[in-house]
């Protein structure tokens, strides 16, 4: 199999629909929610991504051999923040979806490679992701790549994502 792996062109409308098909996919997944996009959400997440200077997403391609064709079986989207105590740039890694058939044949790595590649030309100090501790699959990945819990100091433990609905 070979794979292409690629900034996403937000105004492209073969990228728009890789990227909602690949986001849908994920989110109907039991590790995305179990619970596919919304219309609403299908209709306005390009434009709404296509917006922000902050956010690049990076494309898995299958490529087909028998017509030289592109198949999208991999999505990143990641949104940069801002590191006080570093004064830079940072990203977030914020989705991370390959289609089940493609899980551990590498495509994620090479995609985080692709972001790590665009973190760097921007600048940023580091990568930041959050991922559920029941997946253990992606901890592993994760941890092969590099990234580690978060803590100033031990004695304070590491951090804890959170949130809060609005």
């Amino acid at each position: 199999m070979t794979v292409s792996v690629m900034l996403a062109d937000y105004h492209a409308p073969l990228h728009a629909k890789a990227l909602i098909d690949l986001l849908d996919a994920y989110a109907s997944d039991p590790a995305g929610g179990g619970e596919g996009l919304c219309d609403d959400v299908k209709r306005g997440l390009i434009p709404a991504m296509a917006s922000r200077p902050d956010a690049f997403s990076v494309l898995a391609w299958e490529c087909l051999p028998e017509d030289g064709g592109l198949r999208p079986i991999g999505l990143i989207n990641c949104f940069e923040g801002f590191s006080t105590f570093a004064a830079r740039p940072l990203v977030n890694v914020h989705d991370v979806a390959v289609l089940p058939g493609y899980r551990g044949r590498g495509v994620a790595q090479a995609m985080l490679a692709r972001v790590e590649e665009e973190a760097r030309r921007r600048g940023a100090c580091k990568l930041t992701l959050e991922v559920l501790e029941g997946n253990q699959p992606a901890m592993r990945l994760y941890q092969r790549e590099g990234f580690a819990p978060y803590a100033l100091d031990p004695a304070w433990g590491t951090a804890v994502m959170m949130q809060k609905p609005l």
